[in-house]
This record gives C-alpha cells, sequence and structure tokens, in this order.
C-alpha cells in the first residue's frame, strides 16, 4: 500500500479537489492523508486570536466568510442534491462547533478543537465526493488511532495497533481517507502535531503500514537546488538521501517538513515529492541511498539571531559550554549552529522569544555580543571530509559576501553559513551559478 498526502493548495478548491480524485482513483489500495483546504487553518488560527480578545463580532465575521467559502466549494462540488445535502449537514455542524466557542471563557483546549475541524471538513468532503462517484472509499477517523504520549511525542505502537485494527474493519475498501496533522493527547484532548503536522501524519501513517512508498503531494515539481523564488533556473533534485532532506527541510527547503523524514529513514521507506499541478514530473525521490560526492541543493532559514560570548575564563576551563548550553535549555530556545574558539562561543536561534533573558543570563559568563536579522545558508550533498574542494567551492561563491559563521564537519551532508539576511539573494543566485551551472 501507498500513502499519498496532499497538501492545502492541492484541495483549495472544489476544482483541485477533483483534480486529485483523478490522480487518486485507480485500482491500487492505497491511505489519502488530507490537508485543511488552503486558508482554513489559518482562518482558524484568526478566530481563535479573537475569542481570547473576547472580540465576538470580528470572530463570528471570520466564521461566516469561511462557511460561505465552504457552502460554494459543496455547490460546485457534488453533482446530486443528495451529496450536497449530506455534505452541508456535516460542514454545518462543524461550523456549530466552532460557534458554540464564542462565549467569555475560552481556552487552549477549545483552541485545539477549533484548529482540528479544517481536516476534519477536508476529508469529510472528499469522501463523500469519492462515493458519489462510486469508489468504495473509507473516513478512518485520525482521532481515533493517532495519539501522542507523555512527551508529546507520537506514540508508535498505539498508532500502528489502533490503524489496523480500523483497517481490518473495512476490508473492501479501495481508498482509505485520514486526516492529517490532528491528534489525540495523552490527556484525551483533542491536539496537533504542529504546523507541517499533515506530513509527519503520512509518514507515520506510512511507518505503521510499512507503507510500499510516501508520497508528498504539493503545487511545485519536487524539492528544487535553490530557492526559485528568488534564483532563476533551477531545477529539481532527482534524488536526495534522507540525511540531505532533512538538513535542507531544517533550513529553509518550505516543501516537505523536517518531521517527516525521521519515521521514513527508521522503516526504509522511500518518499516521493510530486507535483498536482503536472502529475507526470519524476519529482523528487527520498531515500536511504546516498550519492556520492556531489552538491544537491541550497536552502535558506531566515529569522536568525546569532549569539557571540566571548570570556577569559574559558580559555582551558571546564564547564563553560554546558554552562552556556543550560541556559538555552532553561529558555527551551533550540540553537542551530554552534562555532566556538579559545576563549569565545557563537550560536545561532531562530526563536528570540526569550533572547532578553538569554541575555542576561549569559552576560554572567561574559561578554555578548548579539547580531539580528541573520540568514543561515544550508548547502546540502555530501561532505564526507575526503571530498577535496567542495568546501573551497562554497566559500569562493561568497567571497564578496561577509560570512559571520561558517559550520562544517558536525555533519557529512551540510555546511552552514551564517550571512546578513540583505545579502540572502545575492548569496544564492552566486552559489547556484558556482555549484550547479
Amino acid at each position: 500500500m501507498k500513502v499519498l498526502k496532499f497538501g492545502g493548495t492541492s484541495v483549495g478548491s472544489a476544482l483541485r479537489m477533483k483534480d486529485v480524485a483523478k490522480l487518486i482513483c485507480d485500482s491500487n489500495h492505497k491511505m489519502i492523508v488530507l490537508s485543511a483546504m488552503s486558508g482554513t487553518t489559518n482562518s482558524l488560527v484568526e478566530i481563535s486570536n479573537f475569542l481570547y480578545l473576547k472580540n465576538f463580532d470580528a470572530a463570528n465575521e471570520i466564521i461566516d466568510m469561511l462557511s460561505n467559502k465552504y457552502t460554494d466549494v459543496i455547490n460546485e462540488l457534488y453533482n446530486t442534491q443528495a451529496f450536497r445535502d449530506e455534505a452541508f449537514k456535516h460542514i454545518q455542524a462543524n461550523f456549530d462547533l466552532i460557534r458554540s466557542f464564542v462565549k467569555p471563557s475560552f481556552t487552549s483546549v477549545e483552541e485545539r478543537i477549533i484548529l482540528a475541524q479544517g481536516e476534519l471538513m477536508s476529508t469529510c468532503m472528499m469522501n463523500l465526493y469519492f462515493l458519489e462517484k462510486g469508489v468504495r472509499s473509507v473516513l478512518l477517523p485520525a482521532l481515533e488511532y493517532m495519539r501522542t504520549n507523555m512527551n508529546a511525542e507520537p506514540d508508535t505502537a498505539f498508532i500502528k495497533e489502533k490503524l489496523h485494527e480500523l483497517i481490518e474493519k473495512n476490508p473492501d475498501a479501495e481508498l482509505y481517507l485520514t486526516q492529517g496533522y490532528i491528534c489525540m493527547n495523552v490527556n484525551d484532548e483533542i491536539d496537533n502535531l504542529q504546523r507541517g503536522g499533515s506530513d509527519y501524519t503520512a509518514s507515520l501513517v506510512g511507518a505503521a503500514l510499512q507503507a510500499e512508498e510516501i508520497q508528498i503531494w504539493t503545487d511545485i515539481d519536487g524539492m528544487h537546488n535553490n530557492d526559485p523564488r528568488i534564483v532563476k533556473n533551477t531545477s529539481p533534485v532527482r534524488h536526495l538521501s534522507f540525511d540531505e532532506a532533512a538538513e535542507l527541510a531544517y533550513f529553509g527547503a518550505k516543501i516537505l517538513h523536517p518531521t517527516c523524514i525521521l519515521p521514513a529513514k527508521l522503516n526504509n521507506i522511500p518518499v516521493r515529492l510530486l507535483n498536482t499541478l503536472q502529475p507526470d514530473a519524476p519529482g523528487t525521490l527520498i531515500s536511504n541511498n546516498l550519492e556520492k560526492s556531489t552538491i544537491k541543493a541550497v536552502a535558506a532559514k531566515d529569522n536568525i539571531t546569532a549569539i557571540k560570548i566571548k570570556s577569559g575564563h574559558m580559555l582551558l576551563a571546564t564547564g563553560f559550554l554546558r554552562k552556556v548550553f543550560e541556559i538555552f535549555e532553561t529558555y527551551r530556545t533550540p540553537i542551530d549552529i554552534v562555532t566556538t574558539s579559545e576563549v569565545g562561543i557563537s550560536v545561532t536561534i531562530d526563536n528570540p522569544k526569550y533572547l532578553d533573558d538569554i541575555v542576561a543570563e549569559l552576560k554572567k559568563l561574559g561578554a555578548v555580543t548579539v547580531d539580528k536579522d541573520m540568514l543561515i545558508i544550508c548547502v546540502a550533498g555530501d561532505f564526507e571530509w575526503d571530498n577535496i574542494g567542495f568546501e573551497a567551492n562554497i566559500v569562493n561563491a561568497l567571497k564578496d559576501i561577509p560570512i559571520r559563521m561558517i559550520s562544517y564537519g558536525g555533519s557529512n551532508f551540510n555546511v552552514s553559513l551564517l550571512i546578513k539576511a540583505s545579502d540572502k539573494n545575492v548569496a544564492l543566485q552566486a552559489l547556484s551559478e558556482h555549484l550547479f551551472n
């Protein structure tokens, strides 16, 4: 069985849903993971924010606008009034639930319930569309098998057991549909796998089913070797290793969520990135196979802050690095890259929420310098240390751009460079010209 995940833009309108259905319908058994219709989750977040602020008029206005959007899609999607009525009945129940939270008391528990409605509506509508077309489609509710444990990590044993039980109850189905993103937590509350969670759902489902392949369908032809919004004449990378893909996903390649990689990698299940607008294009295949002695792609991660801690007490001192890292751990702020010297350490973070508190603590250890509006560029490929000249090519490409930090050797699949955000476009274009052209 293959697992196919379709993102929000792929099911963003009645026409796109029909196109996706054509891609799906053949004689092979499949598990289909759907995101919410494009724009829906953002609207649900906005509704929740207004409810926290007790701005009920604004919340109701967005609810009405979103409801009207779904009404239009339903009218266009189905050919028969009976299925339109059935879809209206289900979708109306979702919006009635959302409206029930327009009240003075609003909590994070209720917010998570609201955020789950997008995937519940898209899968309901798509399942009814398949049934209208005579396809034996079965909706498998993610809230019955997708569960996180007390550490907010997926409970893989529970997922596997419950998912197989649901499939065994429906042995004659041609297609199984399920929701991405949403889950239940250890307290039996509706929760989610965070943004990008539909990719994670697809990977977890694929691992639980020992799928033949996991396909991530988006609106771009695979993962490109650079950012096509900035660099002209980029091209899709036809093959990546899981390690290369993980580096690119973490450092800015938006087509794939970083969490998607690990379950597929551990279970040796290939992941294929495909384009709903060009379904015949080969896309990008991600597997455990590594193509040796090649540089594959470049990605950029925005909104980076660099912090340098300089201290004469660091020289030959034990425990200094531990003290530095414990400060970031206390404020639950992950570090992206690290470089060290005899008397100092530089780190980067992408979440400045606790920056002032972190800096105040670090000043107890030494002099602190903060550089904001920075950018991490990731160059992914085979960077085994005996591949002569690869690092020189990267540095030479950026010879006219000031580089704040370079991280090499921590991974065999990535070289990371920190530059000013204002140099982003020039840097990406220079790297493409020197590495790929």
